[in-house]
């Protein structure tokens, strides 16, 4: 296996070609591959580190595709199952000129969500020293739910680090109760978690970025860090030791698609981690690359390349 896992739903998203319009009324969109663990496995692996990403899709045309884009991009796809006679999921994308666009989903019954917990068989966390986790395969279905349990208390016996980044989508849920108390369930048994600021007032009911960190942190079972992701202002993070940090972000000159952003974030943090930088230095890069992925259209086409991150470092004086 690969250095990092990641397990989740691969989609193809069809994005609007026309700014600001209604997704019912647009007329030309373009085809990418989308999905949060896909982006953060396609990000890992332009920055040279081995990838295993695990999930199904169906025996389709959107299924082929992917698995085309991840070889393309290097990522290990023998533990993503086809299930045949299930569809691959996928969603419609605006496009707007500011904000965040609006978008529609086509994945329920989809192979990712008749994921079993048995299918983790197929899975080895042989060589694995990082995994990263979402929230969002637990949502998808019970049977997903219990995989990701399975996984991850796997991965906390063999003491691998998990990261675990809430990505609340209150549309696969039953409730937003439901969603609060299982998301905040799952957040226990991650050794960072990485909520967005809006996310962890959802989850917690705290306002500020230092009382949702103490939040995880006081009812964290493997919990070492809590990262509070800020958009354009950048991160705040604190130890279970009590140290904290905050790094401030990098302005833009233009935001031309919001989506893929916190997985960009997640890729630049973990890599740089796995690499052995301070968490101060983590912080910095997951922005950098957060940066970059807000000015490309597609969820994960910004991510950069090792000489494209090495050449946005040099640009903007960073060490």
């Amino acid at each position: 296996m690969g250095e990092i896992l990641t397990i989740g739903e691969p989609m193809v998203v069809f994005e609007a070609q026309e700014s600001d319009v209604d997704l019912a009324k647009a007329q030309k969109f373009q085809k990418f591959s989308a999905g949060a663990e896909l982006n953060v496995a396609i990000g890992m692996a332009r920055l040279g580190h081995p990838v295993d990403y695990v999930s199904a899709v169906g025996a389709d045309p959107f299924g082929v595709y992917l698995r085309h884009v991840l070889r393309t991009d290097g990522v290990a796809d023998a533990a993503m199952l086809t299930k045949p006679g299930l569809p691959t999921g996928f969603y419609l994308k605006q496009r707007v000129s500011h904000g965040d666009p609006a978008v529609a989903y086509f994945r329920q019954g989809s192979a990712a969500a008749n994921y079993q917990p048995e299918d983790l068989q197929t899975v080895s966390l042989t060589g694995v020293r990082f995994a990263h986790l979402s929230g969002i395969f637990a949502a998808l279905s019970p049977n997903c739910l219990a995989a990701y349990r399975q996984l991850n208390a796997d991965l906390v016996y063999n003491r691998i680090p998990v990261t675990f980044d809430p990505n609340l989508r209150p549309t696969l849920w039953d409730s937003q109760a439901e969603m609060v108390r299982v998301t905040n369930d799952l957040a226990r048994y991650g050794t960072i978690v990485m909520p967005g600021l809006s996310e962890g007032r959802t989850l917690t009911g705290k306002q500020d970025p230092e009382e949702i960190a103490d939040f995880y942190l006081q009812r964290g079972v493997t919990t070492k860090a809590v990262v509070v992701k800020l958009g354009a202002a950048g991160a705040f993070a604190k130890l279970a030791d009590g140290r904290k940090f905050s790094v401030p972000g990098f302005t833009v000159p233009r935001v031309v698609d919001t989506v893929g952003a916190g997985d960009g974030f997640a890729v630049g943090l973990i890599s740089s981690l796995l690499e052995g930088q301070p968490l101060p230095a983590a912080l910095q890069r997951a922005n950098v690359i957060g940066a970059l992925a807000v000015q490309s259209p597609g969820d994960n086409d910004g991510y950069p390349t090792r000489p494209q991150l090495d050449q946005f470092y040099a640009d903007h004086g960073l060490v």
